[in-house]
C-alpha cells in the first residue's frame, strides 16, 4: 500500500488507519532510514524518553497482553472483544484461552 503525505514545517501526519495499524500514538518515536528506493519509516521499538528506555508495543503484543492477563471468563470475553476492534483475531496471538 502506497499513501501519500505531506510534508509542513519538517514535519508530516500520518494517515489514520497507518497509524492505528502499527500502534503509533501522538508523540511517538519514529526511525527513518534513508534506503537506495527512499525512506523507511517505522516504529521505534526502544525509544529513549526522558532518559528512559521505553519500549513502543506492536498492536499484536498489546493483544497478547490483553489476552494473557485476563482473571477470568469475564475479562477474556472483553480481552477478544477489544483484540478484534484492534483489527486483530484472537485465535492468531498467542496465548492461554480461558474456556468457561
Amino acid at each position: 500500500m502506497v499513501t501519500k503525505i505531506i510534508v509542513r514545517d519538517g514535519g508530516s501526519v500520518l494517515p489514520n488507519d497507518i497509524r492505528v495499524r502499527f500502534g503509533i500514538e501522538d508523540g511517538a518515536i519514529l526511525l527513518a532510514e534513508a534506503g537506495e528506493d527512499g525512506i523507511l519509516l517505522r516504529p521505534d521499538d526502544a525509544a529513549i524518553v526522558d532518559g528512559y528506555e521505553v519500549e513502543m508495543y506492536t498492536p499484536e503484543r498489546k493483544a497478547e497482553f490483553f489476552l494473557n492477563n485476563a482473571m477470568d471468563t469475564e475479562d477474556y470475553r472483553w480481552a477478544r472483544a477489544e483484540v478484534q476492534r484492534m483489527g486483530l483475531n484472537p485465535d492468531d496471538i498467542p496465548h492461554d484461552p480461558i474456556v468457561g
